[in-house]
């Protein structure tokens, strides 16, 4: 097979204007991050001319958001709804005689695919190129992955098989079909041979080298058609287990996984990235010692997963099944899960299907277990080597019978941010062991905004600081690392990444909860936090490194470090702190102008230069007026209720003149409740709704409504 790119001088017809852009390519880039009046959500062209080409082809398209449309001539070839996944056409005759190609992509609303509701931009666009691939008549079949070859390893009693499945052409039935399995070396370890058509075959291997987190070995897969084509696919063994009160085991060994969260767009590229942008990507997620990364949510490119595989992360794979669930999009949630895992099940990194994320927080809608049922019975059905998981929210019943549906279970939990405090997190965990004591249970994500510009000495929620970012991640440091039951954790995000509709923290069109900042140049406090508690890479790193102005007086100084001893020098101040992971000195004195703070611990050095002022510059502070959706909840964390400001004790008809109110209900719901409901629950107090046998919330969650309802005054 031969893959030619065309990625080259294609016509984009937009909006009633015509460019010439190269692929891959995205309309979105700017207004998909600026968070000004929307962004374009419209249907555009991409045409080419194509140049006559004999033999058997196909158009390969890695990914059009969200649906496409392909045409040569006038005539149309396919339609495919999905923005992320890949889709393969045959072109064979039809290419002989070249032709015009035109591409149309539409990133409109559309009820009938997933996402309909998420908190990221929907770019537009051609954004992972299109090839043309140029077969001989005999050939391995490209329209499920691009390969048409899947290998599955299984340890076996007496030692391993590698089972392979395949597809050829029409034309190759009955052939001769051979398959070797060659080490890094290029050796062979082993071989089989089997017919044409749709096909199985098995090598045996007795004691293969295993795929591991710290010794990521591939073997290459090559298969060969008699008198036709050949392909070759990288694959692995490596087998794991999850247990309730053990947590993660890879190749028998016990792995916490230390997990972070991407979403595949940067600053004004969008999710147009090229392959050393995903390299980038890798680095720094290496580099902060992570063993394991969640691609929300949604496939994310081949060469990602390629990477993965390559440098050892495990990989949470998961499809767009998120927020609002509707039985509309049923059929196309199905689509989109069979096209991830038959595109995507060769990558040994991949060691879960997640089959959905967050579908509740808009309400536990009718069906919905049924059709969760039908995606996880689907993703077993084509890959049993794999365990199934899905991501639920807070606001999701510990005793939820979803929580039954998976394998294993995620929770997304901002306790201290969105909801709460730190201590709630403990209490739901405590909860969570005495009801559910046989689930496997990872934190799929918690994350607090860390806007860079801002800096504080007494960080609160809510102040959208770097450094209260910090302080969250450190809480939420100890309490995973304590909660040794649980196989694992994923922040969100490791950077920061585009959505359109935001609007807080006087930073619009952008989620500010990466460790790492949108265009990758700033690492974040919180980055070296977990650099200290996750890589075994010795450093050292005071924090603040842009809080470079401070008050005259005392300050309290961070260092993040993996080292068990820290000295710390300004002027005549010395002092050492032993420990691990953050190093606390309290009263350290600043002096009027420069003031040198030098750490050391084992030959390691880091040295920042702050300036002593009588006032610290207001850019530090978040501004009056700007919007945010959080709550400080320590103002707020007891148990006394403060008459002056809201309660479930209140009516719905008082809360709803309240703007702030307004507001809320308007950022997270919208405008689908109905008036006439409206009207109805007035008069009743929040706390009579709350206790309908439809309103699935457990007590924790009721006494957290009362308390954010506390934070708003009357």
């Amino acid at each position: 097979m031969q893959r030619i790119s065309l990625n080259d001088k294609w016509r984009l017809t937009l909006e009633g204007k015509t460019f010439e852009v190269d692929l891959p390519h995205t309309w979105n880039n700017i207004d998909g991050q600026d968070g000004k009046d929307g962004y374009l959500r419209t249907k555009a062209v991409y045409s080419k001319t194509l140049a006559p080409r004999a033999g058997v082809c196909y158009l390969e398209v890695l990914a059009a958001n969200s649906v496409a449309e392909v045409f040569l001539d006038g005539a149309k070839l396919c339609t495919h709804e999905g923005g992320y996944s890949a889709f393969w056409t045959d072109l064979t005759g039809m290419s002989e005689k070249g032709g015009k190609l035109e591409i149309s992509v539409d990133n409109s609303p559309n009820e009938a695919v997933y996402p309909t509701m998420a908190d990221f931009t929907f770019y537009g666009g051609l954004y992972r190129g299109v090839n043309l691939l140029v077969c001989p008549e005999k050939h391995f079949l490209p329209t499920s992955n691009g390969v048409g070859i899947w290998a599955t390893a299984y340890k076996r009693d007496d030692g391993w098989e590698l089972v392979i499945t395949f597809e050829t052409s029409a034309s190759a039935k009955g052939d001769e079909v051979s398959f070797i399995l060659k080490d890094r070396d290029g050796k062979e370890v082993g071989s089989a041979k089997a017919k044409g058509g749709a096909g199985r075959a098995v090598i045996k291997v007795g004691s293969p080298r295993l795929w591991d987190v710290d010794d990521p070995y591939l073997y290459t897969l090559v298969g060969s058609i008699e008198g036709g084509d050949s392909a070759e696919i990288e694959t692995a063994f490596r087998y794991f287990s999850f247990d309730a009160d053990k947590g993660f085991f890879l190749n028998g060994r016990h792995l916490k996984i230390k997990g972070v969260s991407r979403h595949q767009d940067r600053e004004g590229v969008g999710n147009a990235l090229t392959p050393a942008m995903h390299e980038e990507d890798i680095k720094l997620i290496k580099e902060v010692g992570a063993n394991s990364v969640r691609l929300a949510h949604y496939q994310h490119s081949d060469y990602f997963y390629t990477l993965c595989d390559r440098e050892g992360l495990l990989v949470w794979a998961e499809v767009p099944v998120i927020s609002r669930f509707s039985p509309k999009r049923q059929f196309n949630a199905l689509s989109q899960l069979k096209e991830l895992i038959l595109q995507a099940k060769n990558h040994p990194s991949i060691f879960t299907w997640s089959i959905a994320n967050e579908i509740t927080i808009a309400g536990e809608s009718k069906g919905l277990k049924k059709a969760l049922s039908e995606l996880d019975a689907l993703a077993k059905s084509l890959d049993d080597s794999r365990p199934t998981v899905m991501a639920a929210v807070t606001m999701c019943p510990v005793t939820s019978e979803l929580n039954s549906v998976t394998d294993i279970i995620g929770y997304n939990h901002y306790f201290g941010w969105y909801v709460g405090t730190y201590r709630d997190l403990d209490n739901w965990l405590e909860k969570w062991r005495k009801t559910a004591p046989d689930k496997k249970l990872c934190l799929s994500e918690y994350g607090a905004e860390g806007i860079t510009r801002y800096q504080n000495s007494h960080p609160v929620p809510g102040d959208y600081s770097e450094s209260y970012q910090a302080v969250y991640h450190e809480n939420y440091m100890e309490r995973i690392a304590a909660a040794d039951w649980m196989w694992g954790s994923y922040v969100w995000n490791m950077f920061d990444f585009g959505s359109a509709a935001r609007n807080e923290g006087g930073v619009r069109g952008r989620n500010n909860k990466g460790l790492v900042t949108f265009d990758r140049k700033i690492k974040k406090d919180s980055f070296y936090l977990y650099k200290a508690w996750w890589s075994d890479e010795p450093f050292i790193k005071i924090a603040g490194e842009r809080y470079l102005k401070r008050k005259i007086g005392v300050s309290e100084i961070k260092v993040y470090s993996n080292a068990a001893k820290i000295r710390l020098e300004v002027g005549e101040y010395s002092a050492e702190a032993e420990g691990a992971h953050v190093f606390k000195f309290g009263n350290v004195p600043i002096s009027e102008g420069k003031n040198v703070l030098r750490a050391t611990a084992d030959g390691l050095e880091d040295v920042l230069e702050i300036e002593g002022v009588a006032e610290e510059p207001a850019e530090y502070t978040l501004p009056a007026g700007a919007e945010s959706f959080v709550r400080n909840w320590f103002a707020s964390d007891t148990d006394e209720i403060d008459p002056t400001r809201f309660s479930t004790a209140d009516k719905v008809g008082d809360l709803l003149k309240n703007a702030e109110v307004q507001a809320l209900i308007k950022k997270f719901v919208g405008n689908k409740i109905p008036k006439f409901l409206l009207v109805l629950v007035k008069p009743f107090r929040v706390r009579t709704l709350l206790k309908l046998p439809f309103v699935k919330l457990d007590e924790q969650m009721v006494s957290m409504i009362d308390r954010y309802l506390q934070t708003i005054k009357k």
